[in-house]
């Protein structure tokens, strides 16, 4: 069985970070929106913030960018107290889910515009706006305005706009929000690779757990503004540190401190991801050392592609979703209310803080 750890910080690594936030509190009227956020997000890392609307993570974005000042707390860039600095004093730019595209410019000039507020010459910006926009595979268009162009190809444009002007941090809001499944998932890819070409450290601000799971070498889990677990994806998913984070990360089958006392004996609450689950469709329970089975009865199927989601309410026991990958006994309507038996590795189980359920 897996203890996990509670993460409220991340960990420290030997360089200056990239980005560090040291009690960091914005509080709007009656709603604290950030609450104490710690945080260290190192250089050249891409990294996640990862929650659900109204969890803080926008908030915290909007405060790495100047676009909002804290209450109280510290914002550090490359060790640099940045927190009251306008927008335009740090060395960081933002990428936005509407793209902020000028309708009237060409791409080269709309990638141009950060340089020539800077003073850059327009021969010298001209020629880094079109480099910029062959990095994100759009040098044939230069002449274009952003309406010829697909979404994806709009999204790229602010990227390239972004990066020109060769920012220490690339901050990303949403920018997938807008597109279709099968072109974000192709972005998400090119992001990544993007980020990995240059060495810019990014930070991401999705709820897309897909998308934070696909591409970061971090992610931080927001709730109710605050940090509830700091991790690489498979840290996250594979040891949860509390209820929430095994819930919105994923499908987690969630034993209460009750069930887990009549399971193993302890009184704190445990998980076990769908995957890790087994069914007995003739009912006999499973046996061997290590292995924990449990009658029950099949509520609900779902057919999710590469797989059947199969509800099973266990007898003395919560519903659990069981992800079955082999081809089903039988139809929906004659699996519906079968006698089972579920059966799962105990090494699997994962326990969760009790104060957390």
């Amino acid at each position: 069985m897996t203890e996990t750890r509670t993460a409220g910080t991340s960990t420290a690594s030997g360089s200056v970070p990239a980005i560090r936030l040291r009690k960091l509190t914005k509080v709007f009227g009656d709603t604290v929106a950030v609450d104490g956020i710690d945080l260290d997000i190192r250089q050249g890392e891409f990294f996640s913030m990862l929650g659900p609307s109204g969890s803080g993570k926008t908030t915290v974005l909007r405060l790495i960018a100047g676009f909002e000042l804290p209450t109280s707390g510290s914002i550090e860039l490359e060790g640099r107290d940045v927190t009251r600095l306008a927008p335009f004093q740090r060395d960081v730019n933002t990428v936005f889910q509407d793209y902020a595209l000028f309708p009237h410019m060409s791409l080269v000039d709309n990638v141009a515009y950060g340089l020539r507020v800077r003073g850059v010459p327009r021969a010298e910006r001209r020629e880094r706006a079109r480099e910029a926009l062959e990095r994100v595979q759009l040098g044939k268009f230069v002449g274009r305005k952003p309406a010829q162009l697909s979404g994806g190809q709009r999204q790229r444009v602010a990227l390239a706009r972004a990066l020109v002007v060769e920012p220490k941090v690339l901050l990303l809001d949403e920018p997938l929000g807008a597109l279709d499944l099968k072109l974000r998932q192709q972005m998400q890819v090119e992001l990544k690779e993007l980020q990995r070409s240059l060495g810019i450290t990014f930070i991401f601000v999705t709820h897309d757990q897909e998308e934070a799971l696909t591409m970061s070498d971090r992610i931080g889990v927001f709730n109710n503004g605050s940090l509830e677990q700091i991790g690489t994806a498979h840290e996250i998913y594979e040891r949860p540190a509390g209820t929430f984070v095994a819930n919105f990360v994923g499908t987690s089958n969630i034993f209460d401190a009750a069930h887990a006392r009549q399971l193993y004996g302890r009184a704190d609450p445990v998980c076990v991801r769908p995957e890790r689950l087994r069914l007995s469709w003739s009912g006999a329970p499973e046996t061997g050392v290590g292995v924990t089975a449990r009658p029950g009865t099949v509520t609900s199927l779902v057919y999710v592609g590469h797989a059947t989601q199969v509800r099973v309410q266990l007898d003395d026991g919560p519903v659990v979703v069981v992800l079955e990958p082999d081809s089903l006994p039988g139809s929906d309507v004659e699996l519906l209310g079968r006698r089972v038996s579920v059966s799962w590795d105990d090494d699997a189980v994962v326990w969760l803080p009790s104060d957390v359920a």
